[in-house]
């Protein structure tokens, strides 16, 4: 696991003291406590290190679900906005047609009323000239029912007039 060695611990071991066996073995043993300690600190270290890599890889994948998230509800606001834009032309739209339609039926209404009064002035003029015809006809026959019952009472009085 450990493949690269300092250049001090190198040094460190061609300083070790020869003796009738080969090197000190207390020399050693330090030595070997030290290169011990320093590859337990180097473990640590490591560990600590791939403890944050660990919590950093789970940041940034929180960190790119939360912005997977985020898209979506980008995606959705940009949708719904979408969306309210066209109901908001829609409705214009409904609007203007709507006012139209009241144009149209206002125009109609008032073409209707009047085509309503003229033939009501029409039927008004029609029924006065027939009232004043009527009139005019009930002058005649009163005239005319005076001279039969003048005439008529002439014919009476002619009658008594005679002797019987």
């Amino acid at each position: 696991m450990l493949q690269y060695i300092a250049p001090c611990e190198v040094e460190i071991m061609e300083k070790f003291n020869r003796t009738l066996r080969g090197y000190d073995p207390d020399e050693v043993n330090a030595f070997l406590d030290s290169v011990i300690t320093k590859v337990e600190q180097m473990i640590s270290e490591i560990d600590k290190k791939d403890a944050e890599i660990k919590s950093l890889k789970e940041e940034l994948k929180s960190a790119t679900v939360s912005k997977d998230k985020l898209e979506q509800y980008e995606r959705m606001e940009d949708t719904l906005n979408r969306a309210i834009m066209m109901a908001q032309k829609t409705s214009d739209q409904l609007k203007i047609a709507a006012h139209r339609e009241s144009e149209v039926v206002l125009n109609d209404a008032k073409r209707n009323a009047n085509r309503i009064v003229n033939e009501a002035l029409i039927k008004a003029e029609k029924i006065e000239n027939d009232s004043m015809t009527l009139k005019r006809n009930v002058n005649i026959f009163k005239r005319r029912l005076k001279d039969i019952v003048e005439s008529q009472l002439e014919v009476i009085s002619e009658i008594d007039k005679i002797e019987l």
